[in-house]
């Protein structure tokens, strides 16, 4: 079955989307800005679990993920498996639109067979309670705010004041589709999802709550973007570029697996410089900045 990582092409291709800023930069936040990735200040930099820190070696150069599995555990949990079975080493990026997505993971097509990977069921959103799961920084009044940062990840979420009104108490919370996010391809069936993985070129939002979001891209978003690109409108691509080798950091020895540290979202300096952003959508504010070594 043809999985895409978006519902409707017409009318899409070629629009011109804002950035969202790259995910290697620092100068755009000034918080933290003079630490040495050799030695972060943890008081503002927060250390990535290497269980989370997935790495993909391409044609193009190295990608650094990392995933937010409090968001999306079912997607998580499989993509952790799948990497550590193999069966990503040699994808290919066989569908990259500019200004939009690159889509590889097709397991399939590599094997020339079903590989057997079960569909995932959608985790378009989650139900956030605000009190064990808060805004670390809002994007506007903490009350109304419907944009923010949790760790870094970029958040679209419902206003915290309507887990009064709700039956459970909490909100519907996702990870929106900002440059530099990871999320999965599927088909018409919203549990589709099981190999195919896209890394957002740029802010897409129609593809908000309709697909499931579950990273973002901590290093390498110039690999992303310099992905071998495909046919306009289809998006296919002749000779792709390949996914070498898919590893969790955690999976190698110490010495040889990569560091990574965030700029903290939970700090009063980063709430005080983000106060000075105004209220925008989180995906036309600079992507949190990362360290690594």
């Amino acid at each position: 079955m043809k999985r895409v990582a978006f519902g409707v092409v017409a009318g899409l291709l070629g629009l011109a989307l804002p950035a969202c800023g790259d995910t290697a930069s620092q100068a755009a936040w000034s918080v933290g800005a003079d630490a040495a990735p050799d030695a972060p200040d943890e008081a503002l930099w927060r250390p990535v679990d290497p269980k989370n820190l997935f790495i993909f070696e391409t044609t193009k150069g190295r990608i650094l993920i990392e995933a937010f599995p409090d968001i999306a555990p079912k997607h998580y949990a499989q993509f952790s498996v799948l990497i550590h079975s193999g069966d990503l080493d040699g994808t290919t990026f066989h569908r990259v639109i500019d200004d939009f997505m690159a889509q590889g993971g097709d397991v399939w097509a590599k094997k020339g067979e079903d590989p057997g990977w079960p569909g995932i069921p959608g985790e378009f959103t989650i139900r956030r309670d605000v009190t064990k799961m808060p805004l670390e920084a809002a994007v506007g009044p903490e009350d109304t705010a419907k944009n923010g940062y949790i760790n870094g990840f970029p958040i679209l979420t419902q206003p915290s004041f309507f887990a009064e009104m709700s039956a459970d108490g909490f909100v519907s919370t996702s990870i929106p589709h900002c440059r530099g996010v990871v999320s999965t391809a599927r088909t018409d069936d919203p549990n589709s999802g099981d190999t195919q993985f896209f890394l957002m070129r740029e802010h897409s939002p129609h593809l908000d709550k309709n697909y499931t979001a579950w990273g973002r891209v901590i290093e390498g978003q110039d690999v992303v973007k310099a992905l071998k690109k495909g046919a306009p409108g289809s998006g296919t691509v002749t000779d792709p570029d390949v996914l070498t080798s898919a590893k969790v950091a955690a999976d190698l020895p110490e010495k040889l697996r990569p560091k990574a540290w965030v700029l903290r979202t939970d700090t009063e300096a980063f709430a005080t410089e983000l106060a000075t952003k105004g209220e925008v959508d989180v995906c036309d504010l600079p992507a949190i900045p990362a360290l690594v070594k």
